[in-house]
């Protein structure tokens, strides 16, 4: 499962966009799965539904026709799928005649084709890196296709079902199916002919490869494969296109990338970014320890306050008690009550309520991780190497 980059682009200038290219939105908050090889990366920008919208819209400007959108991370859309399915709505509110893509392990799919149809997707691109439970259990650190821990082996053979039936139930449906394949030299490279049998079996158009590219620490480490080279992808298309047209790696393909995906700054989407007033001119922490954003909402007592000091150098300025838990709504109104001064709130996760109420009273809940003093200066027009004094 590779990481989509992400094109910078001016979101000013949203007329200079290709109508050819994708626009990506992620809003997709949480993940079913982590493959073994996947790189630590910093947390990942997560847009609500409202703000893709924004986003789609800020974009697309006066351009004619809209280009086609992607829901690819990032999580996984189907382990959060109200999000996805109001996203799309809203997207099809705007704009009917819009394409609409989501890129998914599988897992839900059966269960939720006839919604996604219902609600306008045109194509699902399905993650398949193996049809043999025992591969997968080599690629995966960990498969969680819901609350309940399950053994790694019981839980890929849950996947490969489920994968199959979604492809089936997908093209019941009416939607498009396309695969997109990893290789990973000495684990799957002699397996991808038969995963591309099955899935043209089940009813799959297409399938894209993708060739595994280790990170410079990656490389290092033995327990992972070598970066597979185009000899090797050039032999590994050759076979799968007895069974399925094989498509090129659009995010690979064009001068700059394909894929139109939001400026991000310092882990957030820039568009989204709140920005401090005269009146709100603070931003509120909660956290464990003191150096990373790192707690939910509902489970925090107290508020780091941080906030820039008379020299304009952002700084913790105080901490402050948060109401205690209980009260539903009423609690979150207790606590923008709480703070009067602040026009972002930073947290690991929330709520969709607490995130409605404050977000009404001015206060905007981000969603990130990481170490505070960066993430925090990155709201004041900092960056994230900046320094933060702290008391």
């Amino acid at each position: 499962m590779t990481v989509i980059p992400f094109l910078k682009m001016s979101p000013g200038k949203p007329d200079s966009v290709s109508t050819s290219r994708r626009l990506s939105l992620p809003v997709a908050v949480h993940a079913n799965a982590r493959l073994r090889f996947a790189p630590d990366q910093p947390p990942a920008p997560v847009m609500s539904p409202e703000e893709a919208l924004a986003w789609a819209a800020q974009v697309l400007g006066s351009t004619g026709t809209p280009p086609q959108v992607v829901i690819a991370g990032p999580g996984d859309p189907l382990a959060t799928v109200g999000l996805t399915l109001k996203t799309i709505r809203l997207l099809k509110q705007k704009y009917p005649s819009l394409t609409v893509e989501i890129v998914t392990l599988g897992l839900g799919g059966e269960q939720y084709a006839a919604l996604l149809d219902e609600e306008g997707v045109g194509l699902v691109t399905l993650r398949v890196d193996a049809v043999d439970p025992e591969i997968l259990t080599k690629l995966f650190a960990w498969i969680r296709p819901g609350r309940k821990t399950v053994s790694l082996a019981e839980v890929a053979a849950t996947l490969l079902s489920e994968q199959a039936q979604a492809v089936v139930a997908f093209r019941k449906a009416g939607i498009k199916v396309t695969i997109r394949t990893t290789l990973y030299p000495g684990y799957n490279d002699d397996h991808l002919e038969q995963v591309a049998q099955r899935m043209a079996q089940l009813g799959a158009a297409a399938m894209t490869l993708v060739p595994f590219k280790p990170g410079a620490e990656e490389a290092e480490g033995q327990s992972f494969p070598p970066e597979a080279d185009n000899t090797m992808l050039a032999v590994a298309r050759s076979r799968v296109s007895k069974y399925l047209e094989v498509h090129e790696d659009q995010e690979a393909t064009e001068s700059g990338g394909s894929l139109i995906a939001p400026i991000t700054e310092g882990g957030f989407v820039a568009a989204a970014l709140p920005k401090p007033s005269s009146k709100r001119p603070n931003v509120a922490v909660v956290s464990i320890g003191g150096m990373e954003v790192d707690l939910h909402l509902g489970q925090a007592y107290q508020a780091l306050i941080y906030g820039p000091r008379e020299d304009g150098l952002t700084c913790l300025l105080g901490r402050r008690d948060l109401p205690e838990a209980g009260g539903g709504g009423l609690r979150w109104e207790k606590l923008a009550d709480t703070l009067p001064d602040c026009f972002a709130l930073l947290a690991a996760s929330a709520g969709a309520n607490p995130k409605q109420i404050l977000k009404e009273r001015g206060i905007t809940v981000l969603i990130t991780g990481g170490e505070i003093g960066g993430t925090v200066d990155v709201l004041f027009g900092g960056g994230k190497n900046k320094p933060t004094c702290r008391k």
